[in-house]
């Protein structure tokens, strides 16, 4: 029988468990992302490192686009969002938020489940857990009116912890104060100038915080790289990261290579704009190898990653 002393802690261990079930478990996101062999973080995560998410900024939407294609990825791309800072570049770990339409009685029952771990607004949960280099990705399921749950408050909040923006699929208020956060580059759906108030207004209510959820038409999983740039978002499954930023950073030498060569007379536009021939194929390994010291990577990798071009 366990002694009374002990009690109290039990207690305060359930209540954590609890307030977590709108969690996935370790377990479950762990099973769910089984080719990423890499770092994760303690709840399961998976942990692209900084360096690549650094390399993932220069990579094109269709460069990132061809890479999940050959894979297998096809519908990786949301489109038709409004936009804070259009012209820069959003890259980070998602950190995933599901909403769903308010219900009373499952809305208590998460509310109070909250409250019992001293957590206050559902809103700000999956703020909680938000750390630096994260983007905050939550399917509030276009929500508008009583619908916004981030304003310049949450927005700030997001920001100090992540040092980016949000992909949003709901409505948003207080956008001219979140468009004062200097680097706060966020997509989303709409904007309306009333806000999320349960359970008078109960217009949305969170369900899950990390799992698996939809953004348009892309299953976004915890831990993909989210690149957010040309008014359209890309989510790179963390397993393909490395590959598609390496593509990248191979197509731009070619495409480097390709105008040296063609500001210099030695080939045509018409072929370097095609399937090079094996003469161009060795001046540009030679090309390669002259300037290994200065590529982004290695040779080895190059080299990898040629044999298997499709360009």
């Amino acid at each position: 029988m366990l002694r009374k002393k002990y009690l109290p802690l039990m207690v305060l261990v359930g209540l954590a468990i609890q307030v977590m079930g709108q969690q996935i478990s370790k377990e479950e996101l762990i099973f769910l992302t089984p080719q990423w062999t890499g770092e994760r973080y303690e709840d399961g995560r998976p942990k692209v490192s900084d360096d690549l998410l650094e390399r993932m900024k220069s990579v094109s939407v269709e460069e990132a686009w061809a890479v999940m294609k050959n894979e297998g990825y096809r519908y990786q791309i949301a489109e038709d969002w409004k936009l804070i800072n259009a012209d820069s570049v959003l890259v980070g770990r998602a950190v995933t938020a599901t909403f769903m339409p308010g219900r009373p009685d499952v809305w208590k029952a998460i509310d109070d489940r909250g409250k019992a771990a001293g957590k206050r607004g559902q809103n700000t949960w999956p703020v909680d857990i938000l750390v630096k280099g994260d983007v905050y990705v939550a399917d509030q399921f276009g929500a508008d009116k009583d619908g916004p749950t981030i304003g310049d408050n949450v927005g700030n909040a997001i920001f100090a912890k992540t040092g980016n923006g949000i992909v949003y699929d709901g409505a948003l208020r207080d956008v001219e104060g979140l468009m004062e956060i200097g680097g706060f580059t966020s997509f989303y759906t709409s904007y309306d100038a009333s806000h999320h108030n349960p359970p008078g207004d109960l217009n949305t209510m969170l369900v899950g915080i990390n799992q698996p959820t939809r953004i348009r038409t892309v299953t976004v999983m915890p831990g993909d790289v989210v690149l957010g740039k040309m008014g359209v978002v890309t989510f790179i499954p963390p397993h393909l990261a490395e590959k598609v930023a390496t593509t990248s950073e191979v197509v731009r030498l070619r495409d480097m290579f390709g105008h040296l060569r063609i500001k210099e007379g030695v080939y045509t536009a018409g072929q370097i704009d095609t399937r090079w021939a094996e003469e161009i194929e060795k001046d540009f390994s030679k090309w390669l190898n002259e300037h290994i010291d200065d590529l982004p990577v290695s040779k080895e990798q190059i080299e990898e990653i040629l044999k298997k071009r499709t360009w």
